[in-house]
């Protein structure tokens, strides 16, 4: 098995560094991570699908890590990641590859299917169930649903805001972010994400551990504190920024389905399910090519760092029967 490369790709405009593993002319596996991640979210999968012979390509997705990230907050809409991975593939020559997404990865994985199955031709998608398109903006749904309470979510849409706390305590805030949506910590719904007044902190909602969770080592918060001690979070915050825009771009598609094979795996603590009640039914429903619905007992949010066995094995089935 080849060594994990890395490299730098021209994908339709942005320069996007990518780790690669694998033969060249295998079958190639797109790998989407999620906030607050990198291409690192993927260190478990990239050598164990090279092994099993295909091309694996884990790209630091816009705003995150050494790929670019465009100053203008508008510029983080599904449309540009479902480009960029577009992009990604035409600068690496290849015509077809599955699709796999985790965290906000996912709905970037889930729309490739959707949006471009010339070239995507099966898709995976780790914790965050395809849901068909609400009758409201994305941040008046969640305003309806929390009421009077902060929810993280919304606390991230003011530009400036948030940064400025996470920026100011990134190695703090990464520790207790990864462990609060941990299937680790006491069961706790929505732990970190919601509660309190609407005038509370991020922090201030997090769980800190006295020592790190099982499957996050003093090596891996090194890295992922190195990176965005260099990038600020202001990036991947953008991503949720432009939520209600992708909403009001998406309704051409709003009486279309995923076709291709699918495979869904989550924690059974995994926060965002608690989040949409009755979604796995939702995504039996509308996702006609699923496959497999996978639940991890135990895990939470953090899918493929979590448990990388389990999810490597169910990936390589997958696989296998495309």
């Amino acid at each position: 098995m080849t060594e994990p490369r890395h490299r730098f790709v021209d994908a339709k405009g942005l320069r996007v560094h990518l780790v690669e593993a694998g033969p060249e002319k295998g079958p190639v596996v797109l790998l989407c991570h999620g906030f607050p991640e990198s291409w690192y979210s993927w260190r478990h999968q990239l050598p164990a699908l090279a092994a099993a012979g295909y091309r694996v390509v884990a790209p630091d997705m816009r705003g995150y890590g050494q790929t670019d990230a465009p100053a203008e907050v508008h510029a983080y809409t599904q449309f540009h990641h479902v480009g960029d991975m577009v992009g990604v593939l035409d600068a690496l020559g290849v015509d077809k590859a599955v699709v796999v997404g985790h965290d906000w990865g996912s709905p970037v994985a889930w729309n490739s299917a959707l949006w471009r199955p010339d070239r995507f031709r099966a898709v995976a998608v780790l914790g965050v169930p395809w849901a068909p398109r609400a009758p409201l903006p994305t941040t008046k749904v969640l305003e309806q649903a929390v009421g009077d309470q902060w929810f993280y979510f919304l606390y991230f849409q003011r530009p400036g805001k948030a940064e400025a706390e996470l920026d100011a305590n990134v190695r703090t805030f990464l520790r207790g972010f990864f462990y609060s949506l941990s299937g680790e910590p006491p069961l706790q719904v929505l732990r970190g994400l919601a509660g309190g007044p609407k005038s509370g902190t991020m922090l201030e909602h997090l769980l800190q551990p006295d020592v790190l969770p099982s499957w996050l080592t003093q090596e891996d918060l090194d890295f992922y504190t190195a990176e965005y001690e260099r990038t600020g979070f202001r990036g991947g915050l953008n991503w949720y920024r432009c939520a209600d825009a992708t909403w009001e771009l998406s309704r051409a598609w709003d009486d279309r389905r995923i076709e291709q094979p699918a495979l869904f795996i989550a924690g059974e603590r995994e926060p965002v399910l608690a989040m949409q009640p009755g979604a796995l039914e939702l995504l039996r429903q509308n996702i006609p090519g699923l496959r497999r619905t996978l639940m991890l007992p135990g895990c939470g949010h953090w899918t493929q760092q979590e448990r990388p066995v389990e999810v490597n094995a169910a990936l390589l089935e997958f696989l296998a029967g495309l």
